[in-house]
């Protein structure tokens, strides 16, 4: 069994008619799955998607790129208290991009690690080039758990991650990002979290193609690999990271 911690297959704006056929093929490749939100309207969109289908749990949360268009209604849906709502997320800090302002990225996430704590909720944090005003805002809210998604940073922020009791996330960069591989195989195997990003990142042998969620085992294959250990190891340690972070 793998976990896929991290896709968007709920996303009406990337999967229209296949959406269910993907959502199939990872259940037969033996992967659960984690939908999460980065809008308003696709943070609702997780919450209905995993309503009816086994094996697939919601986040909710606005992107940073997407804070400019408001958050509230990731607030509504935390009250609403639907089933299957597992974290917050993607939430964070993006200046690799200026698709919102900083001022407003930063209000969007005080505001919603404020829920992570009210909700006692674990959360999915999106940061790029913008480690220097996330760890002391993230310091302002002790005891919040959470992944670093798709991280591709340095050691030392790495290290500051881990010492806060971080997850950290790997996708299929990892499986192209040449220049990262010593990063990756720094951390530890207690400490990471399988995703997809699904349908963005596609590892290795399918770049060119959709991303998928089933292709979690790629990501999987491919650490084991590195790491010298059994895949069915990592695949029930990785899972194992999986549910005592989100709880399924």
């Amino acid at each position: 069994m793998f976990i896929d911690t991290h896709c968007h297959i709920h996303e009406s704006g990337f999967y229209t008619d296949d959406r269910e056929e993907v959502y199939k093929r990872a259940i037969a490749a033996g992967v659960k799955m984690i939908c999460i939100g980065t809008t308003e309207n696709f943070s609702a969109e997780a919450v209905e998607f995993v309503k009816t289908r086994d094996n697939v749990w919601a986040t909710v949360g606005v992107h940073p790129h997407d804070t400019k268009d408001g958050w509230r209604r990731v607030g509504e849906l935390l009250q609403e208290k639907p089933s299957k709502l597992v974290g917050i997320g993607e939430i964070g800090l993006d200046y690799f991009y200026n698709n919102s302002p900083r001022e407003t990225q930063i209000k969007a996430l005080e505001e919603q690690l404020q829920w992570a704590v009210d909700y006692d909720l674990p959360v999915s944090f999106h940061v790029r080039e913008a480690y220097d005003d996330f760890w002391p805002i993230f310091a302002n809210f002790p005891g919040v758990r959470g992944v670093l998604h798709s991280f591709t940073d340095t050691a030392a922020n790495l290290e500051k991650a881990l010492s806060n009791g971080l997850f950290i996330g790997i996708n299929g960069i990892s499986t192209f990002a040449k220049d990262k591989q010593a990063m990756f195989d720094a951390v530890p195997l207690e400490k990471i979290l399988l995703e997809t990003d699904a349908p963005f990142l596609t590892p290795v042998p399918y770049r060119g193609k959709v991303n998928e969620p089933a292709f979690v085992r790629n990501v999987a294959e491919y650490h084991a690999n590195r790491r010298g250990v059994e895949l069915e190891h990592l695949a029930r340690v990785t899972s194992a990271n999986a549910s005592s972070l989100f709880g399924i």
